[in-house]
């Protein structure tokens, strides 16, 4: 019995996702040069052939990544732009982090994806298509930084120091975790936290 549209969409659909899946995984570990379309079509359990009927390129498919990576950061410095209680919207991001990095959903492997697009700037424009998101949650913390400041629950000190600090951590945390597995890497949001309130929480 031949299948119905609504069953190849949802065929369609479920493929795509494991293609994006296995991009994700690819271009973490080996990086966008490194990563061949075969390697991605393996690693999603579907022949080689058959993944170019969903994305014409490496390229194009590396694209669509990063688009939803953009869409996500913008997401993400728009909660932490909204009004609240500083420490508390700080404390909410991070235990959404470390929730994912420790739920091995594949987020680790995304947040590597996106940091190797933008340390090595590969392919070329990486970097400029998520600087403008990036910086946007940068500042967005910096600035939940002062007010936590102004109302005694973080420690003084330059904002712009302590939001550099705060996600090298997150950032290396999320590096232990993927690259080397190492148990004692499990994530913590009170420890990460202890940049900002030392002794004062």
């Amino acid at each position: 019995m031949p299948r119905t549209t609504k069953q190849n969409e949802a065929l369609r659909s479920a493929t795509r996702s494991a293609v994006e899946t296995a991009a994700v995984r690819m271009f973490a570990l080996h990086g966008f040069a490194a990563t061949n379309m075969r390697q991605i079509a393996v690693e999603a359990g579907i022949s080689a052939g058959s993944i170019y009927r969903h994305y014409a390129s490496k390229e194009v498919l590396f694209d669509e990544l990063i688009d939803q990576a953009s869409r996500g950061l913008g997401a993400v410095a728009t909660q932490l732009s909204n009004d609240g209680d500083p420490l508390s919207m700080i404390r909410s991001f991070t235990e959404e982090y470390v929730a994912d990095l420790a739920a091995n959903n594949g987020a680790a492997e995304f947040y590597m994806m996106i940091n190797q697009g933008v340390t090595t700037d590969t392919p070329k424009g990486t970097s400029s298509r998520l600087a403008a998101s990036q910086r946007l949650i940068w500042q967005s913390v910096a600035t939940l930084i002062a007010r936590g400041q102004t109302e005694g629950q973080i420690l003084q000190g330059d904002p712009a120091q302590l939001t550099a600090h705060y996600f090298a951590m997150l950032t290396g945390i999320t590096t232990l975790h993927f690259t080397l597995q190492v148990e004692s890497a499990e994530p913590d949001a009170d420890l990460i936290l202890r940049v900002f309130t030392g002794g004062l929480q």
